[in-house]
């Protein structure tokens, strides 16, 4: 959980390292299967630390590689559900779509509200708000300073789920243990077939595709989740 409630989650660089870290930890246990990552009822993250952004300069902010650091959050190979209630903005909501699906409050705010401070988004929110909501809403959000409340995201693709505002974090961990409960090699051949398509024309991806479901069927999980289909009974799962 991102802990720093006074400032609304703001995202310094101590807490993306600290934040870096614990999630390369958790995605080196072959234990964990899935991870959420929220804030708090009022904010997931309010953005940058502004205080420290207004402090750097170009040359300390690109030697110091900040915002590479949401590149490491991506690379992660083990499923990553981003609970979202309050504040998602600037940089939170880049580091929620940095996430592989967004489980979100009814009170959750998403923006890109970096122009009011006379710079852009930085971490990837040009490129990939516009894979998620298409090219006229990402202008609206990212040239106006716009707004999405929890539903409208939702119908645009920001979002996977939105639910009760007192639910936001119990959802978000059962949306997570369904995963879980997966073949853990599908999910993330899956998980790497899905960024794939973002990446590549069609048919580089259908071929990437291709071979991924070809690894997948040659896992035990695969054997084994087939054959408690036909025997009718539930799949124990071993990640082999």
């Amino acid at each position: 959980m991102l802990n720093r409630p006074q400032q609304l989650n703001a995202l310094s660089s101590e807490l993306m390292e600290a934040l870096v870290a614990a999630l390369r930890e958790l995605d080196e246990d072959e234990a964990v299967l899935c991870i959420v990552l929220g804030g708090n009822e009022r904010a997931f993250a309010a953005g940058a630390d502004i205080g420290e952004l207004a402090a750097g300069t170009p040359v300390s902010l690109y030697q110091g590689r900040r915002i590479d650091r949401w590149d490491a959050i991506r690379s992660l190979r083990t499923p990553l559900v981003a609970a979202v209630s309050g504040f998602c903005l600037g940089g939170g909501c880049e580091l929620a779509m940095a996430c592989d699906l967004i489980v979100a409050s009814e009170s959750a705010k998403f923006g890109q509200p970096e122009i009011n401070l006379g710079v852009m988004p930085g971490a990837g929110g040009t490129q990939r708000l516009t894979r998620a909501v298409g090219k006229a809403v990402a202008m609206d959000m990212i040239l106006s300073g716009r707004m999405l409340g929890a539903y409208e995201a939702r119908d645009l693709g920001l979002v996977a789920r939105v639910v009760a505002q007192e639910a936001w974090l119990d959802a978000a961990k059962r949306v997570a243990g369904e995963i879980a409960a997966k073949s853990p090699i599908s999910v993330r051949l899956a998980k790497e077939a899905i960024d794939e398509a973002f990446e590549t024309p069609l048919s580089a991806g259908i071929e990437f595709e291709r071979r991924s479901f070809y690894l997948a069927r040659a896992s035990e999980d695969a054997g084994e989740g087939l054959s408690a289909f036909v025997e009718k009974r539930k799949p124990e799962f071993r990640g082999r």
